[in-house]
């Protein structure tokens, strides 16, 4: 997936680069810092920072990784929240570029990066995130970020989630709809009765005798069958006067995975990977429904995952980093492709 959200703590993430929250001096602080330094070796990449330092608020240098599990950390240097009025948003936005510019510069196919700025340094998490993933967005966007995965290491999805605008009216929406596993399951039993109760009684029936099978009719079915998932996507994608790679991207599904359903008329996606695509189509419900019924699926009132998309479809809302962010916070399955 080119772009996602883990919760974990960053310095036991593996990636090709781990972004460090940095000071200017590149000395070892606390929060992200600390644990970077801490896992790498203090010593060690405190002696690194020191030929590089200092760097100047939002930008980037890099250094080993030493003993992280990761070839380079790349230390980008965010703002301290004053006021919102001397450029903080700015700053914080030109580190992450600077960031994953660095990254590009490393030859790095993945990179794992923090919410700059969001702890002592002040920015409230919602602001944070926000400059995140319109910096990733665009990074990704661009020639540079084409083949790259980069992911966003959350250490309090609580904090995270309750930072989100939107998240309260999803949760009670969640509330309202959500059929939970308890009342599935007791809905299983009874079902798992019921039919317990209807084998028993065909059992003690005559089978009816079987009419004769007409083959000409199931053929006849067999060849006026409705358009694929696949040519069905090919064509909105037509229809909307858009380029393969503006969908695929826009779906935050990898070139690779797209160029399967490309070449193959049967492809069959995954549940993500079908509304992902939708939403880079920007589908109403009804079409984002008629697609997944193409590849066998359906949205259904159990599933957290599918109200929540459905939440954001029926709102217009066809930003899949905020839709993502959203379903992260909720601990679903994100959109794009694995």
């Amino acid at each position: 997936m080119p772009f996602s959200i883990v919760r974990n703590d960053i310095a036991r993430v593996s990636a090709d680069v781990v972004v460090n929250a940095a000071n200017e001096r590149l000395l070892a602080g606390g929060g992200v810092c600390g644990a970077i330094f801490a896992a790498a070796g203090h010593d060690e990449l405190q002696a690194a920072c020191a030929k590089v330092a200092p760097c100047r608020t939002g930008h980037a240098v890099s250094t080993p990784a030493f003993g992280l599990g990761a070839r380079w950390i790349v230390h980008a240097v965010g703002p301290r929240w004053v006021d919102g009025k001397h450029g903080e948003k700015d700053l914080l936005a030109c580190a992450y570029r600077s960031a994953l510019a660095e990254a590009a510069r490393l030859g790095a196919r993945s990179v794992a990066v923090p919410l700059i700025s969001a702890g002592i340094f002040g920015f409230s998490p919602a602001t944070a995130l926000g400059i995140a993933c319109a910096e990733i967005h665009a990074f990704l966007d661009g020639p540079s970020g084409n083949d790259m995965q980069v992911t966003l290491v959350v250490f309090d999805r609580k904090a995270f989630a309750l930072s989100l605008g939107e998240y309260d009216e999803v949760a009670a929406l969640i509330d309202d709809e959500y059929v939970d596993e308890r009342s599935i399951r007791d809905r299983a039993a009874d079902l798992e009765c019921s039919m317990a109760v209807f084998v028993n009684e065909a059992q003690q029936m005559t089978a009816p005798v079987m009419g004769a099978f007409d083959s000409s009719e199931l053929a006849d079915m067999l060849e006026h069958l409705d358009a694929s998932f696949a040519s069905t996507v090919l064509a909105l994608i037509d229809a909307r006067g858009l380029t393969d790679a503006q969908v695929y991207r826009r779906a935050n599904l990898s070139r690779q995975l797209f160029s399967k359903l490309r070449k193959d008329n049967g492809y069959r996606p995954t549940k993500q990977t079908a509304v992902a695509l939708a939403v880079a189509l920007e589908l109403s419900l009804d079409e984002t429904e008629d697609l997944l019924e193409r590849a066998g699926l359906a949205f259904s009132p159990s599933s957290k995952f599918d109200i929540i998309v459905t939440y954001f479809i029926e709102h217009g809302r066809y930003d899949i980093y905020e839709l993502n962010a959203m379903l992260f916070a909720f601990d679903q399955p994100l959109l794009g492709s694995a």
